[in-house]
């Protein structure tokens, strides 16, 4: 009709697929997502074999995937998926706040690492970025476990961390705390722009391809103590 209006393009949800050996953890998940109208889960898998299968079957766009199963862990899972999937997101969901844990699946490919008793707008925000691409963890685990990792010995050389200048490392101490752009230039008195040539000379130097990895980098580093 002429005249007429056109409807306005709705979003389609995010598609969810739920890996985990316990049958009660995706019963969980999914009760705890099932309200939520920005995801539809499409889908779960008990072990690493069949989250694979189900990838290619069911074409979610974030997997939520836990850490320790039989077989296939969670980490050799994630490294799989993202080799045969590499535009699927994936987020650990796991009881364990594990810096260790935590690094691996960042080496991995995981969009984000989560812990299972955050709240269900945490894990809602988490799906929701992860699905825009970003890398993530929750702010409270993002703190925590880099500063413990951060006051770890390390055996890395430290010419790495010498490359960085005083503005970068501070920079990256405010990138590892999850800040943006915008927020670093806030603290530090400079422009997002400004800031964002600084993150990206940054990650450069530590030779890691996003924020997250940077972070974890810079922990394994001891930049964070």
């Amino acid at each position: 009709m002429p005249g007429a209006m056109l409807a306005p393009a709705c979003s389609l949800p995010l598609r969810v697929l739920i890996v985990d050996d316990h049958d009660l953890a995706r019963a969980g998940l999914r009760a705890l997502l099932a309200t939520e109208p920005g995801v539809s889960v499409v889908g779960e898998a008990a072990n690493g074999a069949r989250a694979l299968e189900a990838c290619r079957t069911e074409r979610p766009d974030v997997v939520l995937l836990d850490v320790r199963m039989p077989d296939m862990d969670g980490l050799a899972t994630a490294r799989a998926l993202k080799l045969a999937h590499p535009h699927i997101q994936v987020l650990i969901v796991t009881l364990h706040a594990n810096p260790e844990y935590m690094l691996e699946a960042f080496r991995a490919g995981a969009a984000g690492y989560v812990l299972k008793h955050a709240s269900r707008g945490e894990l809602v925000e988490a799906i929701q970025r992860a699905g825009r691409g970003e890398r993530l963890l929750t702010q409270t685990l993002l703190i925590q476990t880099l500063q413990q990792v951060g006051a770890m010995p390390t055996p890395t050389p430290v010419n790495v961390a010498d490359r960085l200048t005083p503005r970068e490392r501070e920079v990256l101490r405010l990138l590892a705390q999850g800040r943006t752009n915008r927020q670093i230039g806030q603290c530090l008195g400079i422009s997002p722009g400004t800031a964002k040539n600084h993150v990206e000379r940054i990650l450069t130097k530590l030779g890691v391809s996003d924020r997250t990895q940077a972070a974890a980098r810079a922990a394994e580093l001891g930049l964070l103590r």
